[in-house]
């Protein structure tokens, strides 16, 4: 019975609507577009009114249109406007398993355009979308909301003010407050698209994503994010926060499993464990290895408690440094051939003053510089033991290298660093005997220990500027672990009004400022004395020298050995007395006002004074005369330019 009277409703309305479809029918496409079938409907109701006529269905309507359906509790359809009003559990079915859901819905036909209101939810049987107020397009399968809604795809859920959904290709974009919620990261933005089936969000402003509880921090304003592969691209300013590693850029690419990343334009790289920031055009990070590169005018700030040190070089490296036996850390040697052709034979005279010499050989016959031309005059020459007995210092000539993890003692370290950060084998031996060290065992670096301390290598054109100290030179390298810093090649260095060279500089920094500095062979520290348009320079030269700070400022000094003088005596009132060229296996300085006070020679002292009218004042130079003081840094705004 109840079939009947479906089946006697359908061909009334059929005849009601006829005219109306019959219009619609010139195009086929057309009119599968706006064909509307009502299949089923416990009652209906005709009207004319006015306005315009409208049928109403009740109870358990079906529509059908194409190949799409809708079910609701009751339904208007207005003939003229060709629109359907849907109210009470509306359902929209639509092939491929895409279903819509509502309190209400307001659907034009010939547009196939629905806005649905209350309870709203959209779904694919995958993804699911939640608001209260969704414009939806049955034609391209999207949803558009501006009253908030929630986006569920498999673990990973996005709310948003508006957003934009197209259930057919899967992408989503959501603009106002949105935030990403998943077990593996959270995002936070303020317009944000989303593909659910790649993962791939991208960022259109200032976006936010938390990872590793809390460790790892994305932020950018223009990328995307590969959440899947864990694969970050950011084209604007973008930065990222690493477990206590910052960089910061113009663009960026960070891939999470293999942990490499690169930065460019304005890069800023801080790493706050080692209290160091690199400023550079161009940085890469391999994660694993804990590796570091800054290239294109890098820039290295090192802050050391009250003061603050800027390195300059061409090129930046940071990496761990490597375990040999038992626990000491050394810095990763360069190549296995290195290794085993390198020794180092170091001697010590316990209690006293020792000359310590290292000696290299290289198996590339061919190789020819000052390094080697150095070696050979070290081979020649016996070290010469200083007498003691009637001398007290309080500080010993020599510092504790502690990176190496032995004793102190001398060594020359122009072999030690040029393309890659190398260490030698270094045994130590009894007094006047020698053995040959045996290779030295490095840990596998292909991931980075992460107990290791980590060193920084600058190369090529360096200058360093502090308010206290100021240098130069081809290559440095500093280890937070001993606050040790290394210059080489043709090293230069100020210290207020002292000038130092060497073959070799070490400074040695604390917690605050310089303490020592070391120069391991060809020593030369040279400090204006008078005018400038006097040239009046004091000097001090010598195979080694060490240097005490107190306030960053020199404190005193020891020369040892074949320590050498010449400076320009004065009298109390400050007048000129004469040229002073003194001869001594060790030489004590002592320093006041930034200039020397005093002087004490120790042991084979030969001291000549010429009267100021009879010295050849022009001619007043040691053999290692060199004044640079037009290539000292004036500020660190110079290292940046």
């Amino acid at each position: 019975m109840r079939h009947a009277a479906s089946l006697l409703l359908f061909c009334i309305l059929t005849c009601c609507v006829g005219t109306v479809y019959a219009q619609q029918q010139q195009q086929a496409d057309t009119a599968d577009k706006i064909k509307i079938i009502i299949a089923n409907s416990g009652k209906f109701e005709y009207f004319k009114t006015d306005t315009g006529t409208f049928n109403k269905f009740v109870t358990d309507v079906i529509l059908y249109q194409g190949t799409d359906t809708l079910y609701c509790d009751s339904l208007y359809q207005y003939i003229e406007s060709k629109k359907l009003e849907a109210f009470g559990n509306v359902r929209v079915a639509q092939q491929g398993g895409t279903e819509a859901t509502c309190d209400y819905l307001r659907y034009k036909s010939d547009a196939r355009l629905a806005f649905m209101q209350g309870n709203v939810g959209l779904t694919d049987g995958k993804n699911n979308l939640w608001c209260e107020e969704l414009t939806y397009d049955l034609t391209t399968k999207t949803g558009v909301y501006n009253k908030n809604g929630t986006l569920q795809s498999d673990s990973t859920t996005v709310s948003s003010t508006s957003g934009v959904y197209n259930v057919r290709s899967h992408d989503a974009r959501f603009m106002g407050n949105v935030i990403v919620a998943d077990p593996q990261y959270k995002i936070n933005s303020e317009d944000l698209g989303y593909n659910t089936e790649t993962k791939i969000e991208t960022f259109y402003a200032h976006s936010v994503v938390t990872s590793d509880s809390g460790r790892s921090v994305l932020t950018t304003s223009r990328g995307t994010y590969d959440s899947k592969n864990v694969i970050a691209r950011f084209t604007g300013r973008s930065s990222i926060w690493n477990d206590g590693q910052y960089i910061e850029a113009d663009s960026m690419h960070y891939d999470k499993p293999s942990g490499y990343g690169y930065a460019i334009g304005k890069v800023v790289s801080i790493d706050t464990e080692q209290h160091t920031t690199i400023y550079c055009g161009r940085a890469d990070y391999f994660r694993r290895q804990r590796v570091l590169w800054a290239i294109l005018k890098p820039v290295m700030e090192l802050a050391t408690g009250k003061d603050t040190f800027y390195m300059r070089a061409d090129t930046f490296y940071s990496a761990p440094m490597v375990r040999m036996r038992g626990k000491q850390f050394v810095m990763p040697v360069d190549t296995p051939e290195y290794r085993q052709d390198t020794t180092a034979i170091v001697q010590k005279t316990k209690g006293k003053l020792s000359d310590t010499t290292i000696v290299a050989t290289d198996t590339d016959k061919s190789k020819t510089d000052t390094t080697r031309s150095a070696v050979k005059r070290s081979r020649a020459r016996k070290p010469k033991q200083a007498d003691t007995t009637d001398i007290t210092i309080d500080e010993k000539p020599v510092v504790i290298d502690s990176m190496w993890g032995i004793p102190a003692f001398k060594y020359r370290l122009a072999d030690f660093f040029r393309d890659t950060a190398i260490h030698p084998a270094v045994t130590k031996l009894k007094t006047g005997k020698k053995k040959k060290a045996p290779p030295i065992e490095v840990a596998d670096t292909t991931t980075g220990d992460t107990t290791a301390p980590v060193f920084f290598t600058g190369y090529h054109h360096v200058l360093l500027f502090s308010d206290s100290m100021q240098a130069k030179c081809d290559s440095i390298t500093y280890t937070r672990s001993d606050s040790m810093v290394r210059m080489m090649y043709n090293p230069v260095a100020w210290s207020r009004g002292s000038q130092i060279t060497g073959d070799t500089i070490l400074m040695q920094l604390d917690s605050a400022s310089i303490r020592t500095m070391y120069v391991p062979e060809n020593s030369f520290l040279v400090s204006r004395s008078g005018p400038e348009q006097a040239e009046l320079f004091d000097q001090i030269q010598g195979r080694t020298l060490t240097a005490f700070f107190k306030d960053n400022n020199i404190r005193k000094m020891v020369v040892y050995p074949e320590a050498q003088t010449l400076y320009y005596s004065k009298d109390d009132a400050g007048a000129y007395v004469g040229l002073v060229e003194a001869n001594s296996d060790l030489m004590r300085i002592l320093f006041g006002e930034e200039k020397i006070s005093k002087i004490k020679y120790i042991k084979d002292v030969k001291e000549t004074v010429t009267p100021m009218e009879k010295a050849d004042l022009p001619n007043a130079r040691l053999s290692r005369f060199i004044w640079l003081y037009d290539e000292r840094p004036a500020s660190k705004e110079e290292l940046f330019k």
